[in-house]
């Protein structure tokens, strides 16, 4: 690392905001953008609300870069608004479909951390496309310590994506994944090795549309590609690609021994 870097680095970690200030702000924009808010009455206080939190974005991102790209990145965020709510409408579309837990949408607004952890990721994917420095990871950070799902902003994730459950889930920056694309809790695209040298290609795999990826299974590289309509199995560990509507699943083996008194030992498993 030359010292203009060093020096740069030094900059940003003393402009940086507060996590709380940039969780404050996610929370806020959340609940305007599906929610409303108890203070919200009429069409003028829903635009007077968003134009408070549109000077607030831009001071958060002048603590980060130049008050004139801070200006341009708010404007293009909010002008994206009704691109992104569609979007997120899209995501939670797809949940609603799919999950016979799913009582109502707003049940999935208020409570599914999945929906969440999506909405706040294509929240700091637009931010990241802007070139915004730190912000993003600000962003993606707080949704991972609220929801423990992981997503790097740089990732590109297609339209109606579902999380379900949740926890656990990593998702790595180079990772590539496609519509219709459902995974369970635990899951992790990953990469194969984390060398720094490795930073600029692509080290996280491909997950092609309509792929169904069941709970704590791990996919690694960035040569992996999951095909079309695949679907991977739970606890599976995957490192070279797989075709098209392949079925990937993990043999287990199951032994019970029966004891043949209550007082012996109990049922033994054997996996």
């Amino acid at each position: 690392m030359n010292e203009l870097t060093k020096m740069y680095t030094r900059t940003l970690i003393h402009k940086a905001p507060p996590l709380n200030d940039v969780s404050k702000w996610i929370e806020s924009f959340f609940e305007w953008m599906f929610l409303g808010g108890s203070d919200l009455h009429t069409c003028e206080d829903y635009a007077e609300k968003g134009g408070l939190l549109k000077q607030e974005l831009i001071r958060l991102l002048e603590k980060v870069t130049s008050a004139e790209n801070a200006f341009v990145a708010g404007e293009k965020f909010f002008g994206s608004v009704s691109v992104l709510y569609n979007e997120l409408w899209e995501d939670m579309e797809a949940l609603f479909s799919t999950d016979p837990a799913a009582l109502s949408r707003t049940d999935i607004i208020v409570s599914y951390p999945g929906f969440f952890a999506v909405s706040v990721y294509r929240i700091s994917h637009l931010l990241w496309e802007y070139n915004i420095p730190v912000i993003p990871r600000l962003v993606s950070e707080y949704a991972h310590s609220r929801t423990g799902i992981d997503i790097h902003p740089a990732a590109r994730i297609g339209g109606r994506f579902v999380i379900d459950h949740g926890t656990g889930v990593v998702i790595g920056q180079t990772s590539i994944i496609g519509n219709n694309v459902k995974i369970y809790q635990g899951v992790t695209l990953g990469a194969v090795n984390v060398h720094k040298d490795k930073a600029d290609i692509k080290r996280h795999p491909t997950v092609e549309d309509d792929v169904t990826i069941y709970a704590n299974a791990t996919i690694l590289g960035g040569n992996t590609v999951i095909g079309k309509g695949a679907v991977i199995g739970g606890n599976v560990w995957i490192t070279a690609s797989i075709p098209p509507f392949a079925l990937v699943y993990h043999k287990s083996e199951m032994i019970i021994k029966e004891t043949g008194s209550p007082a012996m030992a109990p049922i033994n498993f054997v996996i």
